[in-house]
């Protein structure tokens, strides 16, 4: 697993809904959470890069979320 904290996870599904999960499926979650969060960083360069900007913005990352519903 990367970044994502198996802990953080898991507090999270525990207190969203009182139940527990398995080390199995919070990997999975993670994996999936790596994975979206790859292709809104690559979107978010990529349109920075299109502004002639060298950072990153809130902005960029809220119009990948408009664009693309998520």
């Amino acid at each position: 697993m990367g970044k994502v904290s198996k802990a953080e996870i898991k507090r999270l599904v525990k207190n969203s809904s009182g139940i527990a999960i398995s080390d199995t499926a919070i990997e999975s979650i993670a994996k999936l959470l790596e994975a979206k969060a790859k292709k809104i960083a690559e979107y978010a360069v990529k349109r920075a890069k299109a502004h002639n900007r060298d950072v990153v913005t809130e902005e960029d990352v809220d119009t990948y979320r408009l664009k693309f519903g998520d």
